[in-house]
């Protein structure tokens, strides 16, 4: 191939490639990062009837939890264990969305689900809370009832029940926090 022909050739494929990036650069600065409100959900799907929750060990609270006898208000439950990082990471968001929500109808449970045989001691999990800061409820899983009921397979994982017991939401890992909080106040305003 001559040369004129080999720069001419070259200028093209630089042309495409520049509009094809420029173009893309475009179509990402149409919404600010700073808005979330694209994430509020006005109607979010019913993934059906939570699982009853059926622990025996629980602390922070008098007494067991049912979600029968939590009808009417909206539950985050959130399948944890003391050990892992990622688990960790959410705990700031969970303990805000306690405080800023509790008194208008939102109860955290977590549903403490262990991974390695050290944090299946109660004294463990108790130590953990105490250093963690938790003041939600806290539901021992040894046996993973309530894991095998929701078929989770992760830590952590947040399911979102409404007023009437049916999950709404699900998510899995960290992150979303502000997608969370919003679908938390959506069903917060929901009648029951």
């Amino acid at each position: 191939m001559e040369p004129s022909r080999r720069l001419t050739m070259k200028r093209f494929l630089f042309s495409i490639i520049t509009v094809f990036l420029f173009g893309c650069a475009l179509q990402q600065t149409d919404v600010p990062s700073s808005d979330f409100s694209m994430f509020k959900t006005t109607s979010l799907p019913d993934l059906g009837l939570a699982p009853e929750l059926t622990n025996d060990i629980w602390l922070n609270v008098d007494s067991p939890l049912r979600l029968a006898d939590l009808r009417g208000k909206v539950v985050l439950l959130e399948m944890w264990t003391f050990g892992c990082i990622n688990c960790q990471n959410v705990m700031p968001s969970l303990k805000e969305w306690h405080a800023n929500y509790k008194d208008q109808g939102l109860v955290i449970i977590g549903n403490h689900y262990p991974e390695f045989s050290y944090e299946a001691d109660l004294v463990n999990l108790k130590d953990a809370i105490a250093r963690f800061g938790i003041e939600y409820p806290v539901a021992q899983d040894n046996d993973g009832a309530t894991w095998q009921a929701y078929k989770n397979h992760y830590w952590p994982a947040l399911y979102l029940i409404d007023k009437q017991g049916h999950i709404r939401y699900v998510h899995i890992g960290e992150g979303r926090y502000q997608e969370t909080e919003e679908n938390i106040k959506a069903l917060l305003e929901e009648t029951y």
